[in-house]
């Protein structure tokens, strides 16, 4: 029968192995540990940086710019369309040709109507032509000379008539004769002395008054010619045509739609808690996404309040207040040819300093 091992004997040689023979079961369970608690750390810590980090808030604006409605002032048919959509134009060029046949014969009758005015004035100065003066005079000289032999039968006829030799209706007749000379000779010396003087200053004056109503009848018919052609009022582009030739127009409706590159801005609506940050002249960064993310610098010119409208409260019937939106216009500091109205921008408006 074998004799047992005594257990202090191996328990004794255990421990008298050397250290770096004994078993590594106690580091390998702390291995663990560390990562988790470096994963933890890790966690946390993003965690906390996630909570404490400023929120984005991005803001988006529009490329905007200024817009001309060009309108007729008079009404007539689209004659020509002297340019395209996209076109650019210089100040002064030709845009719509308009046609309207009865303004161009009033404009012709206007001017019959000066040049008959205009005769009417002269004949006027000139004064009375030497033919008319002989006639006159040659028709006073009648009238006297039938006036000195109406007297001559008066006289006679009353010496007759006072010895009985003729009938006092014959003496009536001759007085008659007399008087209706003598009245004769006074008409005929008016309208000699008439001619010999000529037309009077308000004759004169109203020749003239007539020769300038014509005038002014022209330069009112020629205003509306002259707006016949639409012209550009600035160097722009063209951004919509509204009609097309053949088409008849009235007053007052756009033909074109221009728009001035030489006036871009960027267009922010912003709530008013927003806008207490910002003032006039400041300048940040924005990006065009159209431009490939291109950075822009833009400067604050305008901060305007939007409309009020009916469903605006000033305050709620509980909670807090209703908040109205401002209108920020910001140009560009440095000319971005590249800009066109309907463009998008955007910025983080917290960090945008």
């Amino acid at each position: 029968m074998d004799e047992p091992v005594p257990v202090r004997e191996t328990q004794t040689q255990y421990e008298t192995l050397p250290k770096e023979r004994q078993p590594a079961s106690k580091s390998a369970g702390r291995v663990p540990a560390i990562i988790v608690a470096t994963v933890a750390a890790a966690v946390i810590t993003l965690s906390i940086y996630y909570l404490l980090r400023p929120v984005p808030l991005l803001v988006q604006g529009e490329v905007d710019a200024t817009r001309l409605d060009i309108a007729a002032r008079v009404d007539g048919r689209a004659k020509e369309i002297a340019v395209e959509r996209g076109q650019n134009v210089p100040a002064g060029a030709v845009l719509v040709r308009i046609d309207n046949p009865e303004t161009i014969a009033k404009q012709a009758q206007m001017t019959a109507a000066k040049v008959v005015a205009d005769t009417q004035l002269a004949n006027i100065l000139v004064g009375t032509r030497v033919e008319v003066l002989a006639a006159k005079k040659a028709a006073l000289e009648r009238a006297q000379a039938a006036q000195v032999l109406a007297q001559k039968t008066f006289d006679r006829v009353q010496t007759l008539t006072g010895q009985g030799n003729a009938p006092q209706a014959r003496l009536d007749q001759a007085t008659d004769n007399l008087h209706e000379s003598e009245r004769a000779v006074d008409q005929a010396n008016s309208s000699y002395n008439q001619a010999v003087n000529g037309y009077t200053r308000e004759e004169r004056e109203i020749a003239r008054a007539n020769v300038e109503k014509a005038k002014a009848d022209i330069q009112a018919v020629q205003s509306i010619v002259d707006q016949m052609t639409v012209y550009a009022p600035v160097a722009s582009q063209v951004y919509q045509r509204n009609v097309e030739p053949g088409e008849y127009v009235s007053p007052g409706v756009p033909l074109l739609t221009l728009i001035d590159l030489a006036d871009v801005w960027i267009h922010f609506d912003l709530r008013e808690d927003l806008v207490k940050t910002v003032k006039v002249g400041d300048r940040f960064d924005v990006r065009i996404p159209a431009l490939g993310d291109r950075l822009v610098t833009v400067e604050v010119k305008l901060i305007a309040t939007k409309g009020e409208y009916a469903s605006w409260r000033a305050t709620r019937a509980t909670g807090d207040f209703d908040l109205r939106t401002f209108a920020i216009r910001a140009y560009p500091v440095t000319s971005v040819p590249e800009l066109r109205p309907g463009m998008s921008a955007y910025l983080d408006w917290r960090s945008r300093q």
